[in-house]
């Protein structure tokens, strides 16, 4: 060989040489591009984490400040109405709930002791906690013993305290204080994340440029490789180009499947959200013009029962099968009224045998005849206070997970149960005894990842169109207003058991069963002179005809915009009664407008359709709901004259 070639030989082997080894170095960098990238998200990721478990921990303490504000607010008027009943039921309803504040209280300051000025405030808002019960006991042990009248100084006293002032004030602190924690939090999330997409975006741009880097030098590897063999390196090239064409299209493609799957599940679940609203809406609207039909029929079947001549038997049993129907289907209307959320829901004493006992045909009919039900209970000595619709919610929400956990075929055990805590095996709960209602199933259960994401709003395992993956978030939601905690145990491939643990309230199984009084609670002796603002006709006339049955002199107001020309011309008024939706004009914001014109005039609010919200606008007066019968009539009626009783005797 000459040495010409040698050298055309070597020259060619150096080229060679050196592309390699730039090729080997920008593979490197690319693998490092794409571990910072890895890092870079997993730290984006974690940062994300610990700023959302920020903002829980903010939401959750605001959440308990108002609960501890709202549950004392409820103990001192429960005082109150003890102080001008003086029931002991009440006196102790009072303890009840002012000792429920109290482990609300503790609750709030361990939730509060990573924080050094909010444990300080939390402090300070238990000395304020302490220092009222002081108070308020004063009260409550004169009403015990019978000193009525230093009671009342007592009580008017303790409104006036400084006391009361700084419960308001800490409580308030802690709320707005925790509110700038989370702006400040959400701030870090923010900047956070933009810092992340800055990073990831270089580095995104750098890998871009190596990718091109790594294009130009095989490109030329292969000019190299054609200056050797033309026909074979041309070959292989044209190869490589396919087979990249080919991986770039699937991967185009499977990129654009994912996303098309992403955008139909987003949109299927965002027509569930929309239907469950509009659902809801339409549930409350029907069930509020139902009301008010149901309010027309009842008050003509009362008024032809009550003027039916002696021995007119067949008419009177039709009468009473149309009125067991109507009243059936008022019952159904506060249902739908319960399912909108339009009707303001009530706790009571509830034993957790009997709420389950009760439910078996439900629970029966709605799992299936593949679902073995089991009941396990320790006793019926230990109750809860809670609002029995909602918990009966919860428990069917739990039931139909379970089936669905086991495919619609297994074992499902409820069991009720007592629990002690002391405080330090569960941070969630404040130390007292508690119920247990838990719920087992066989099914395939759950992986520590899933357990750890089963209460956030949206969450579901189930397939689209199966679930909203709301159910858990609503039970945990309701269990932690009630002063309680869900747990969740579950092995995969084993089952899963969710309990929930409510606070045990102080009542037994008598005073549970115990009928209601249905004797009114003040008595009218004389007919009255009332003013009768409705704008739905049939009920206005039904109405009125309820009224002069019941021997009052009622007056028809069809506009609540024409009621302040009416009064203005009365010369005699003693109560106004009024629908409380009206077109133009809301029964509240008629009565508010009326104030001025009004001395010592009884006011009675009747609707068919009041939710949660509108309960503060009564201003304390009573709340006839529709439809009503003559008895329930007659006792608002006299409810709402005793209710303006002198202002000496009114409870604070």
């Amino acid at each position: 060989m000459s040495e010409s070639s040698i050298s055309r030989l070597t020259r060619r082997v150096t080229a060679m040489d050196w592309r390699t080894a730039l090729m080997i170095v920008v593979a490197l960098l690319g693998v490092g591009v794409l571990v910072l990238l890895l890092a870079n998200l997993r730290t984006a990721d974690v940062q994300r984490q610990a700023a959302l478990a920020r903002q829980s921990d903010s939401y959750e303490i605001m959440v308990l400040a108002q609960g501890f504000a709202a549950t004392a607010a409820r103990a001192e008027a429960t005082l109150g109405r003890y102080v001008v009943a003086g029931e002991r039921a009440v006196g102790r309803d009072y303890v009840e709930e002012w000792n429920r504040a109290g482990r609300q209280l503790g609750v709030l300051q361990r939730r509060v002791q990573g924080n050094r000025d909010q444990a300080a405030r939390s402090a300070r808002l238990r000395q304020a906690y302490d220092a009222r019960g002081l108070e308020l006991a004063e009260v409550a042990q004169n009403t015990n013993f019978g000193r009525n009248e230093a009671a009342y100084a007592y009580f008017n006293e303790a409104r006036r305290s400084p006391h009361l002032a700084a419960l308001s004030r800490e409580t308030g602190a802690i709320f707005d204080n925790e509110r700038a924690l989370l702006r400040r939090h959400t701030d870090q999330t923010r900047i956070t994340a933009i810092d992340a997409a800055a990073e990831t975006r270089n580095l995104a741009i750098f890998g871009v440029l190596l990718a091109f880097g790594a294009i130009a030098l095989g490109w030329l590897n292969l000019r190299a490789i054609r200056d050797r063999a033309a026909a074979a390196a041309e070959a292989d090239a044209q190869r490589a180009r396919s087979v990249e064409l080919e991986a770039a299209v699937a991967a185009a493609t499977a990129g654009l499947q994912a996303e098309a799957r992403e955008r139909i599940a987003a949109e299927e679940k965002l027509r569930q959200v929309q239907k469950m609203e509009a659902v809801g809406q339409l549930t409350g609207g029907i069930a509020h013009d139902f009301n008010n039909m149901l309010a027309v029929v009842l008050g003509g079947l009362e008024l032809a029962r009550r003027n039916l001549p002696d021995g007119a038997t067949d008419a009177l049993r039709h009468l009473d099968n149309a009125g067991e129907g109507a009243n059936r289907a008022a019952a159904l209307t506060r249902q739908l009224l319960g399912f909108a959320r339009s009707e303001a829901l009530t706790p009571e004493a509830i034993e957790p045998t009997e709420l389950v006992a009760g439910m078996s045909v439900l629970l029966d009919r709605t799992l299936g005849d593949g679902i073995t039900i089991e009941t396990r209970s320790e006793g019926t000595r230990w109750h809860v206070w809670a609002d029995r619709v909602q918990l009966e919610n919860a428990l069917l929400n739990l039931a139909v997970n379970a089936r669905d956990a086991m495919d619609g075929r297994g074992t499902m055990v409820i069991a009720s149960g007592h629990v002690a805590l002391d405080g330090e095996t569960d941070g969630d709960c404040a130390p007292g005894d508690y119920v247990s209602i838990a719920v087992s199933d066989t099914g395939t259960g759950m992986t520590p990842e899933v357990m750890n994401r089963v209460f956030e709003p949206f969450f579901t395992t189930k397939p689209v169109g199966k679930g909203t993956g709301l159910g858990l978030s609503q039970i945990f939601g309701f269990v932690r207003q009630s002063g309680g905690a869900v747990r969740i145990e579950s092995t995969l491939g084993a089952g899963t058991t969710v309990t929930m643990l409510l606070p045990c309230h102080a009542a037994d199984a008598v005073a549970a069963t115990a009928p209601e009084r249905v004797a009114p609670r003040a008595q009218l002796d004389r007919g009255l002179d009332i003013l009768l603002v409705e704008d739905d006709p049939r009920v206005l006339s039904a109405t009125l005809a309820a009224l002069e049955e019941l021997g009052h002199r009622p007056i028809a107001c069809p506009d609540p915009l024409a009621a302040p020309r009416i009064v203005a011309g009365l010369r005699a008024l003693d109560l106004i009664m009024t629908d409380v939706l009206m077109p133009g004009q809301t029964g509240p914001e008629m009565i508010a407008g009326l104030e001025p014109q009004l001395d010592r005039v009884a006011v009675l609010y009747v609707t068919g359709y009041a939710g949660e919200a509108e309960q503060d606008r009564f201003a304390g007066r009573p709340v006839l709901r529709k439809p009503f019968t003559l008895v329930a009539l007659e006792q608002a009626l006299a409810d709402a004259i005793a209710s303006q009783a002198p202002a000496d005797t009114v409870t604070p």
